[in-house]
């Protein structure tokens, strides 16, 4: 059997989005409470967070969850501060041309699950989701995966 995949050289660029859902990009004053509304519009669950155009953060339905629960048990207020408080800082990126390899390496060290995708000017392109690696894996091969026994 030949897999013809090459990780070490085949780019973030060639993977391309999992779905077709629009990028969330907001400024770092918004408020939680409209991030969340823009999150749910777009049926999406993480927004890119920037300061003048360029990615300073990410916030995802992780970090939402606490925020909700605290909201729940009544204490006021966690939604209508500003996002910068409780997003992800300086995320790990990647660009187009950062390899599926590397994109996969920090993926699983950092036990992320979205990475930002960046320009080289540090603002926002897409974001790289596990969803569209394994997509990418499975179209790679798909005779192996779609004609794996189910175990």
């Amino acid at each position: 059997m030949s897999f013809d995949l090459h990780l070490d050289s085949e780019t973030v660029g060639h993977v391309g989005p999992a779905d077709d859902k629009p990028l969330v990009c907001v400024e770092v004053g918004t408020p939680v409470r409209e991030v969340l509304r823009q999150l749910r519009a777009a049926n999406t669950g993480a927004a890119i967070v920037c300061r003048g155009g360029v990615v300073v953060g990410i916030f995802t339905e992780r970090d939402a969850l606490p925020l909700l629960a605290a909201e729940a048990d009544g204490n006021s207020g966690p939604l209508e501060r500003p996002i910068e408080e409780k997003m992800t800082a300086n995320p790990v990126t990647v660009t187009p041309e950062t390899t599926v390899g590397e994109a996969i390496k920090l993926m699983a060290e950092g036990g992320y699950r979205r990475l930002p995708v960046i320009d080289g000017e540090g603002r926002p392109t897409g974001i790289l989701k596990t969803s569209g690696i394994l997509h990418y894996l499975v179209q790679a091969f798909p005779n192996v995966v779609y004609t794996l026994p189910p175990a």
